[in-house]
């Protein structure tokens, strides 16, 4: 069958996706005997669409699940949508104009469900499926359906048994924006310009210059501390300072935290600034004054200041103390802040009654399960030891808002006693259900108050691979997933202190086991300058587009050429050469088959040298192939791959097989069908190398001839090529390069003279010594061939096997 004149990418990628669907092509079977390769996908967010950085991240993951399927595992690919908490509260409040403050939960948690259902959920899917991503979407999840909740929420419960869960009263990090605590994996330090404020406190009769960032804080001032080794304030030990504009006292304490260096050696302790004002507070028994509301405005303590937003009451006290004279100077500077990562806005520490998971006593224990793990790059288990090192505080899991997974808690009206659903009643919504007993067991009081926040998204997605497993209870899979970790996780390295943390975290609470044997971190996807694509940036590249103008395969293709771990600033021009590629391959594999119509799959008595001299090459990229794919340098397979098909394929190998492929009554039968079994089986393995990573237009060109011969309905389900060291002849492949490089002299130096490569050549003179000659003569009438030469003869030289050729053309 002749291959049409040109590949339309638009048409085939939508058959093929279709194919794949309607065929079941890359279903789990839960009842194979084959090895499982499982793959904790990561549940992209809900945001509307796909964007650059999910396709770029996925193409990437899809790559090592295609070529595990293809090296015969059964593979456990599933796909999950994040869409609870936040995000999907901002996401619904823009998509439908609504403000979630305005309405009655009930009818919030309602419409986020059936916007998310039947609105952004399928349309985010189809963006999955159009880039070629081999998920079974059968096993699907989203982490706020009731298979999600309910594994979420026995988690809880678990780990509240255990010990490992508390409520208590604390200073918690607050996004006022957002109004809802958050936890440190979820600030992100962001450069800010401000002054140090040199400010005037009064003690007795002296003078304290105190500089802060933060003058706000003035109400919330509780104590004042230097270093005890710094001599400079020995004399103000025991004494109190007068807070200026407010005029109460607060003492004057030691403490070894206080950095002499910084500011001028003397500092302020307000309730609260920042992690190191709530550990003063709690060491040294300080009280505890609320300046800062949770709506991100001045308390009623702040005085005149009171309603006032935190950058307004800066600004007015900053005015008041200069005209008091107590403010001695300003000194510019830029600094780095804790921001919430989802909306930059700085975060404060807000006094309120929280839940934690507790986990800094484990320290040595999370580095040492980091150390089990293996890490692809090797370096990025820096970024997690270095997570680990620097944890200041517990995991903070509650969340002050209206829409996810609600905490299976309610509270005894009258002691505050905790009570916790039965695990057989989950999932519950304390603001629907009662609670499992009709009096407290403490007081024996008959009402209870129900638990209104929710449990933060990451302490469900981080649960991942139980809900993967958990959807195959029931099944002869079950023990054998349970029992063990997955396989593989791929994310992005931004993500390594959020999701791969929190997961190895949970994993080993709940499991005394790591969650998966390898994790796999990926870069990001930057704008074509090499900044973060953002949308408040305006430097957004739309997948679709690009996919519309260059094809799917060329994006995957484009993908693939980031080595692991990188950043790659966006190359339109990868997306051009990834469409190129896709069109030489398209030509090269029309002449292949043109030749191959008559093709039985018969093997030839012997094989012609040239025929061994690539089928040796091919064979090495096989094995250098899989060898990459195994250490999931994908990148590497592509790039050598590209290289054999361009360099050894196109360029000189089609060239030479040419004349036999033409000619068999010239060259003789025997010798074409040696070059037809070598022309199937480079083109196929080749086709087969690139599946994983372009998988639409070899799927084409498989099922346009090869199909009918290996008798499999899709290449995606063939066999990886297998090496075979019987085929590899170093010294075939040295002797050929240089009968490459004869063929390539003689069409050079008809370049050079404008001669016609179809030009006979009267007489081609080689200079080389004797045993080159000899080496040389088995591939005589190819180059004879090739060059159009009417004869060849050898001159006695010095030049070696691995040395440059001297000829002499005569036209």
């Amino acid at each position: 069958m002749e291959l049409p004149k040109q590949y339309d990418f638009s048409e085939s990628e939508k058959k093929w996706a279709k194919y794949w669907e309607q065929n079941k092509l890359y279903a789990f079977d839960s009842k194979s005997k084959k090895e499982i390769f499982s793959i904790d996908t990561p549940p992209p967010t809900v945001s509307g669409k796909m964007h650059m950085g999910h396709a770029f991240a996925n193409s990437q993951q899809d790559f090592i699940a295609r070529y595990k399927r293809m090296k015969g595992f059964n593979v456990l690919q599933p796909f999950g949508t994040d869409d609870n908490g936040l995000p999907t509260k901002l996401l619904i409040e823009r998509v439908k104009k609504v403000r979630a403050a305005d309405m009655n939960r009930k009818d919030f948690v309602k419409l986020c469900l059936k916007t998310l259902k039947e609105e952004l959920r399928p349309t985010y899917i189809a963006d999955w499926k159009r880039i070629g991503i081999s998920c079974d979407f059968d096993v699907f999840y989203t982490t706020i359906n009731d298979h999600c909740q309910r594994i979420s929420q026995k988690s809880f419960i678990d780990l509240y048994k255990a010990g490992r869960e508390y409520r208590t009263e604390a200073a918690a990090m607050y996004c006022p924006k957002c109004q809802t605590a958050i936890s440190q994996v979820e600030c992100e330090d962001k450069s800010f310009s401000s002054f140090f404020n040199d400010i005037i406190f009064k003690v007795g009769d002296k003078e304290v210059i105190i500089a802060t960032t933060r003058p706000e804080l003035l109400p919330a001032c509780v104590g004042i501390f230097y270093h005890p080794d710094d001599k400079r304030f020995s004399y103000l030990k025991g004494k109190k300072a007068k807070v200026p504009l407010f005029d109460f006292e607060v003492p004057i304490l030691q403490d070894k935290d206080v950095d002499p260096e910084k500011g001028t050696g003397i500092m302020m302790c307000c309730t609260f600034g920042d992690s190191m004002d709530a550990d003063w507070q709690k060491k040294h028994k300080l009280p505890i004054i609320e300046t800062i509301g949770k709506d991100g405005k001045m308390t009623a303590v702040a005085g005149k200041y009171e309603g006032q937003k935190i950058e307004e009451a800066r600004r007015n006290m900053i005015e008041d103390l200069k005209s008091q004279k107590l403010l001695l100077s300003q000194k510019p500077i830029t600094h780095e802040v804790n921001v919430h990562e989802r909306c930059d806005t700085p975060i404060e520490f807000i006094h309120s009654k929280q839940w934690f998971i507790k986990y800094l006593d484990l320290k040595a224990e999370l580095l040492k399960w980091g150390n089990e793990l293996n890490w692809y790059p090797k370096h990025m288990k820096n970024r997690y030891n270095n997570w680990v090192k620097g944890l200041q505080w517990d995991w903070c899991i509650s969340r002050q808002l209206p829409f996810g997974i609600p905490f299976p808690v309610w509270y005894c009206k009258e002691c505050e006693e905790i009570i916790i659903a039965n695990e057989e009643d989950l999932p519950v919504d304390p603001l629907v259900n009662k609670p499992p007993v009709d009096k407290c067991p403490k007081c024996d009081a008959k009402e209870f108050i129900p638990e209104k926040d929710i449990i933060n998204t990451w302490a469900t997605s981080s649960l991942t691979p139980t809900i993967v497993k958990e959807l195959f209870k029931g099944t002869e899979v079950y023990d054998k997933l349970v029992k063990n970790p997955m396989s593989f996780r791929p994310q992005g390295h931004d993500i390594i202190t959020f999701w791969l943390f929190n997961t190895v975290v949970k994993s080993q609470l709940h499991y005394k086991m790591k969650p998966w044997n390898d994790c796999f971190i990926n870069g990001w996807m930057l704008d074509p300058k090499g900044k973060k694509m953002s949308k408040s940036k305006g430097n957004i590249i739309e997948p679709q587009e690009m996919i519309d103008k260059y094809s799917a395969d060329a994006l995957r293709y484009m993908a693939s050429g980031s080595k692991l771990g990188d950043d790659l600033p966006f190359p339109e021009k990868e997306l051009v050469a990834g469409k190129k590629f896709t069109t030489k391959f398209w030509n090269a594999s029309k002449f292949a088959i043109m030749h191959l119509e008559d093709y039985k799959l018969t093997k030839p008595k012997k094989l012609e040298i040239f025929d061994r001299w690539i089928l040796s090459k091919l064979n090495n990229l096989i094995k250098t192939s899989t060898q990459s794919f195994d250490q999931y340098e994908f990148s590497k397979t592509k790039a050598d791959t590209e290289k054999f098909f361009w360099q050894i394929l196109c360029d000189n190998y089609l060239e030479i097989a040419k004349d036999r492929l033409y000619n068999p009554d010239q060259r003789g039968k025997e010798e074409r069908v040696s070059a037809q079994y070598t022309l199937y089986n480079t083109v196929l393995s080749c086709l087969k190398l690139m599946a994983p990573i372009t998988p639409f237009f070899t799927e084409e060109i498989y099922h346009l001839y090869f199909a009918d011969k290996e008798k499999l309905k899709s290449i995606h389900v063939s066999e990886w090529p297998k090496y075979d060291s019987k085929l590899v002849d170093e010294s075939i492949e040295k002797t050929g390069d240089i009968a490459i490089e004869i063929i390539s002299a003689v069409r050079k130096h008809k370049s050079e003279q404008s001669i016609s490569l179809k030009t006979p050549v009267k007489n081609l003179t080689i200079e080389c010594e004797e045993d080159m000659k000899k080496q040389l003569e088995e591939y005589l009438p190819d180059i004879k061939a090739v060059t159009n030469a009417e004869k060849i003869e050898f001159n006695k030289g010095t030049v070696k096997l691995d040395c440059d050729i001297k000829i002499k053309v005569e036209i």
